[in-house]
C-alpha cells in the first residue's frame, strides 16, 4: 500500500532518524512486551517499524506524529480501527484524553526529549510505564545513582517519580540516516504511593535546580538561603556535598526543611 508514496526524507527540524535494523526493532518490542488489551500510545511512529508490531501484538495501538506527510501515510496503511493517528507535537498533546492506564512508548526526538520527559511528568498517575529510545548520554544521566559524575536535575527530578531503567545500547548503524551519537533505550514506571511527595513539588523542583545550576560548589554556598547551618544538622546532609551525591530522599529533606523554615530566613 505504501507504494503509493515516495520515499520520505527524514527532516532534521523534527529530528528525524529512521530504525531499520530489525533485529534491534525486535529486541526494543521485547523489551515492552506488549500483551493484547492493554492501551499503548506511541511518539514518533514514523515510518511504524515499531508500530506494525505493536499493533499486531495488543490489536490497536494510538500515535502522535508531528509530520503531515508521515501522517499520511500512516493513515492510508492502517486503518482507524488498527491505528488512531493524532497529529499534534508532544510536547502539546493532552494525554490526558486517552484511555488509562496507559502504556507510552516510542523513538524520541532526541533535540527535544528532556522537554518531553518533564511533560510526560504531568501525567504520571496515568501512566503504568514508559519505554523509549534516547541518545545514550541522556539515559545514564536519567539512571546516574547519587554520587556519579552523571548525575543532575534530569536524575533525580525522574527518579523521585519513577524507575528509571537502562535495559540496552542502539548502534547508530541502526538508523538511516546515521546520527552522529549512539543511543539506548529505558524503561521507566512510575512509582505510585511508594513515591517521594515533598511538601512542596515546585519548592523542591527550584531547591534541585539552583543546586544542579552551581554543582561545583558545596551546598552551603549553592543553597546558602535555603539552609541554615543548624538546618543541615537537623536534616543530616553534609553542608559540604555537593549536588551529585545526594540521593532524592536528601533533596526532599532539605525542601521540606526550607518550606517550613524559608520564612525565617
Amino acid at each position: 500500500m505504501m507504494s503509493d508514496f515516495s520515499p520520505h526524507r527524514a527532516r532534521k527540524r523534527f529530528g528525524q532518524n529512521f530504525l531499520v535494523d530489525q533485529n534491534i526493532i525486535n529486541g526494543i518490542i521485547d523489551a515492552i512486551d506488549p500483551i493484547a488489551g492493554q492501551h499503548i500510545v506511541e511518539i514518533g511512529p514514523g515510518q511504524a517499524a515499531l508500530t506494525r508490531k505493536l499493533i499486531h501484538a495488543v490489536g490497536s495501538i494510538d500515535a502522535i506524529e508531528i509530520d503531515r506527510d508521515l501522517v499520511a501515510r500512516l493513515t492510508h496503511e492502517f486503518p482507524v480501527e488498527k491505528l488512531r493517528v493524532h497529529q499534534a507535537d508532544a510536547m502539546e498533546f493532552d494525554f490526558s484524553t486517552l484511555p488509562s492506564p496507559l502504556r507510552v512508548v516510542g523513538n524520541l526526538p532526541y533535540n527535544i526529549s528532556t522537554p518531553i520527559l518533564f511533560r510526560l511528568c504531568e501525567y504520571e498517575d496515568r501512566i503504568s510505564d514508559m519505554t523509549f529510545m534516547l541518545q545514550k548520554e541522556v539515559v545514564e544521566r536519567m539512571a546516574a545513582a547519587a554520587g556519579d559524575d552523571a548525575r543532575g536535575r534530569l536524575s533525580v527530578m525522574l527518579q523521585y517519580r519513577f524507575k528509571v531503567e537502562k535495559r540496552f545500547d542502539v548502534p547508530p548503524t541502526a538508523f538511516k540516516p546515521v546520527p552522529a551519537v549512539d543511543s539506548s533505550i529505558v524503561r521507566l514506571t512510575p512509582l505510585g504511593s511508594a513515591r517521594l511527595r515533598p511538601k512542596d513539588e515546585i519548592l523542591f523542583a527550584r531547591i534541585v535546580n539552583e543546586a544542579f545550576s552551581q554543582r561545583r560548589k558545596m551546598l552551603r554556598k549553592s543553597l546558602a538561603k535555603w539552609v541554615t547551618a543548624d538546618g543541615w544538622k537537623t536534616i543530616g546532609v553534609a553542608p559540604t556535598a555537593r549536588a551529585e551525591e545526594l540521593t532524592c530522599e536528601a533533596f526532599v529533606a532539605i525542601s521540606d526543611w526550607a518550606g517550613v523554615h524559608r520564612n525565617a530566613l
